[in-house]
């Protein structure tokens, strides 16, 4: 079953998925989650990315914005359904060949329990 996914665009969203979050960091990114405490049973999965300036400057960022939000549409589509996930870009998630990024954000997911094991490997 394909969960939706919504963008996650609160300030106080982002925090709190800071805060009490798990997260997982792998050499391109680092993946955020937290359960939605509000979250009914069929609920969808909100995604939200975020890039500091130590990546570099605004088209380095959005590049890696860009990078980040097309491996999630491959990989998170089958998310669980009521959580909160934020992708974090790294330096290297500019650099990362796309296939070890990919990987990047399957194992991550899998290791915090946004998917299920099923779901690897994704060969593209």
């Amino acid at each position: 079953m394909s969960a939706r996914l919504i963008r996650l665009t609160r300030r106080a969203d982002f925090e709190r998925l800071t805060r009490r979050g798990k997260k997982q960091v792998m050499p391109g990114l680092v993946l955020q989650s937290i359960e939605r405490e509000d979250a009914p049973a069929r609920s969808v999965c909100r995604l939200g990315f975020t890039v500091s300036k130590k990546v570099g400057g605004s088209v380095q960022r959005n590049r890696a914005k860009r990078r980040l939000r097309a491996a999630a549409a491959l990989v998170l589509k089958d998310a669980k359904p009521g959580l909160d996930v934020v992708l974090v870009g790294r330096k290297a998630t500019l650099t990362r060949p796309w296939s070890q990024l990919i990987a990047d954000v399957q194992s991550a997911g899998v290791k915090l329990g946004v998917l299920a094991p099923q779901t690897l490997p994704v060969n593209r």
